[in-house]
């Protein structure tokens, strides 16, 4: 049976699109006729879907699983057909994306829609969830400023969602581990009011509009949460509250934000690499690669061997999955934490014989030893070169401050690209936050 083609505009996730593919043939199968995924009604496809159980749905088989995968791809594809919805890369995702929609704010797990729909027996209320985002959807339209009017919000596209919502980006920090068992153990009222009275108190004061989006999201999420419980108490209702609470009380260091991608693939690699001596040989394509405007550190993290063992699998190529631990006890309850522990003995070491200068050096003689492979007599470094080793360096001595000079447990954060651009005003509210109150008497 042939597959369902991928739309070109809404480019499905691949494992996505093949579930859906198996689920269409089983179904055929089972049925004895072809099932329109994307036109039937759920109740007739669920219909099929209990033949293939062939019993009561169980969300922790691999084979449900993989069903309801297929049963996500369906639905997202009537969200894609109806709505122009599209799916975009979110970390946070068990499917590793999700989908959002171009008139407004609407972000939507099918795999989870699907999960919980099957878990109650009723498919069809996949049915009652897409009348409610076609409703939402509506009022958007139709409201003061619909879709395509002057002074209308412009649509929104992957890359818009993504900066709002994809994880993909990290900072590791260190945290008090006093302040941090005073946060988690502190109600969520006093932390909302100290928040709110720290805002009044940044050197530089800040923007109104900065500090209304403070209070309209932090401060009163806060107080949205049950006042008689503790933040710890709370952290399956709000973890993301819960990890920044953590972050703006406790952290006492740390280093800036970076793409996971640029931690992973250029950053820790010029930690395990060291100051190597020499050079392995090149061979056709990697010299083809340099003539072809390939940046030299780039193939300097790819082609050079690393001078200490890292880890062949596990977190950022760094770490193992024995390093990692919970900020708190709490967070297990947890299912996609943003904020995890990391034990940096693996590192320490390496942290304290970095030197940047030395890190530099090399690869500027691994620059000049491509060009001499190439037949080049030397070679301008690109701005861009220049800039991403720069920011590698920069984060790899702050890391080694956090490692070797901070007291307090080393934790990763996982940000998205909008909290990273936040991140400056955020660190204003956190030293306000910390810092010690003036208060005058007479």
């Amino acid at each position: 049976m042939a597959q369902p083609p991928v739309p070109q505009d809404h480019p499905v996730p691949q494992h996505v699109h093949q579930a859906q593919a198996q689920l269409s043939a089983a179904l055929e199968k089972a049925e004895g006729k072809p099932v329109d995924l994307l036109k039937a009604p759920w109740a007739e496809v669920e219909k099929g879907v209990i033949k293939l159980v062939g019993g009561q749905f169980q969300p922790n088989r691999p084979e449900h699983q993989a069903l309801a995968l297929g049963l996500a791809g369906a639905f997202a594809g009537r969200m894609i057909a109806e709505h122009r919805a599209f799916w975009f890369p979110n970390r946070d995702s068990p499917e590793g994306a999700t989908l959002g929609f171009p008139e407004a704010i609407i972000m939507l797990s099918p795999f989870g829609a699907v999960m919980d729909s099957l878990s109650q027996g009723k498919l069809a209320k996949l049915e009652d969830l897409g009348a409610d985002i076609r409703r939402s959807l509506g009022q958007v339209r139709f409201g003061a400023n619909p879709a395509g009017s002057l002074g209308s919000p412009p649509r929104l596209g992957p890359a818009d969602y993504q900066r709002l919502f994809d994880p993909g980006f990290l900072q590791f920090v260190v945290l008090d581990p006093a302040k941090a068992k005073t946060t988690f153990e502190s109600k969520p009222d006093s932390l909302a009011r100290d928040v709110k009275d720290a805002l009044g108190r940044t050197q530089p004061p800040l923007p109104k509009e900065a500090r209304e989006q403070f209070e309209g999201q932090i401060v009163s999420s806060l107080q949205r949460l049950d006042a008689s419980k503790s933040l710890a108490d709370q952290v399956e209702r709000a973890p993301r509250l819960v990890e920044l609470m953590a972050h703006m009380v406790a952290t006492v260091g740390g280093t800036g934000c970076a793409p996971e991608e640029f931690w992973a693939e250029i950053v820790l690699p010029l930690l395990f690499i060291g100051v190597p001596q020499q050079f392995p040989p090149l061979d056709e394509d990697e010299v083809e690669a340099f003539n072809q405007g390939a940046e030299p550190l780039a193939l300097f993290v790819d082609v050079v061997p690393h001078a200490h063992k890292a880890p062949e699998e596990g977190l950022l190529g760094a770490f193992e999955m024995t390093d990692i631990g919970l900020p708190h006890p709490a967070f297990q309850k947890v299912g996609a934490l943003r904020l995890i522990q990391i034990n940096p003995a693996r590192l320490k070491g390496l942290l304290e014989q970095f030197d940047p200068s030395k890190t530099e050096d090399v690869v500027k003689r691994f620059t000049q030893y491509v060009a001499e492979k190439a037949g080049k007599s030397k070679t301008d470094e690109s701005s861009q070169g220049k800039e991403m080793l720069q920011a590698a360096l920069m984060l790899l001595t702050d890391l080694k401050r956090a490692v070797t000079a901070t007291q307090g447990p080393l934790c990763l954060r996982r940000l998205t690209e909008a909290e990273a651009a936040s991140e400056q005003a955020l660190a204003l509210v956190r030293r306000a936050l910390q810092g010690g109150r003036i208060i005058l008497t007479t």
